[in-house]
C-alpha cells in the first residue's frame, strides 16, 4: 500500500512539473509547434533512459525507487496523449507540415534522448564518464 502512496505523490510532482514547464514555455513561445509537450517528452525520455540504466545497476537502490520515479514522477511528467491530441488538432487546422515535423522530431528525438540517457547512466553506473 505504501508503494501506491509514493507513486501517487511522485505522480503529483510530475504533473505539477509538466504544468509549470507548459506555463513557462507558452509565455515565451509563439510558434506552431507544441514546444512545451515536445520539451517535456524529450526531458522525460532522457530521464527515464538514464534512471532505468542507472537504477538497474545500483544494488543499494530501494526496490521501489524505479516504480516511484519511473511510473510516478516521469510517467506523469511526460504525455503521449497530449502529443496525440495536439497532432490531431494540427492536422484538422490544415497544419499538416507542422504535424508531420512534430511527429518526426518527437519520435527521433525521444529515441535519441532515451539512448543518451542510457549512455550517461551507463557511465555513471560504472563510476566514470559515459563510454
Amino acid at each position: 500500500m505504501l508503494l501506491y502512496i509514493w507513486v501517487g505523490i511522485a505522480g503529483m510532482a510530475g504533473a505539477l512539473l509538466r504544468y509549470g514547464l507548459g506555463l513557462a514555455v507558452s509565455e515565451s513561445w509563439g510558434g506552431g509547434l507544441p514546444l512545451a509537450t515536445f520539451l517535456t517528452n524529450m526531458a522525460g525520455s532522457f530521464a527515464l533512459g538514464y534512471l532505468t540504466f542507472w537504477l538497474g545497476r545500483r544494488p543499494s537502490a530501494h526496490p521501489y525507487t524505479s516504480m516511484v520515479v519511473g511510473t510516478g514522477l516521469i510517467g506523469s511528467f511526460t504525455t503521449f496523449s497530449t502529443f496525440s491530441v495536439e497532432n490531431i488538432q494540427l492536422f484538422q487546422t490544415g497544419q499538416t507540415a507542422t504535424a508531420l515535423l512534430y511527429i518526426l522530431l518527437s519520435l527521433i528525438g525521444g529515441l535519441f534522448m532515451s539512448w543518451a540517457g542510457f549512455r550517461l547512466g551507463s557511465g555513471v553506473a560504472k563510476g566514470g564518464a559515459a563510454s
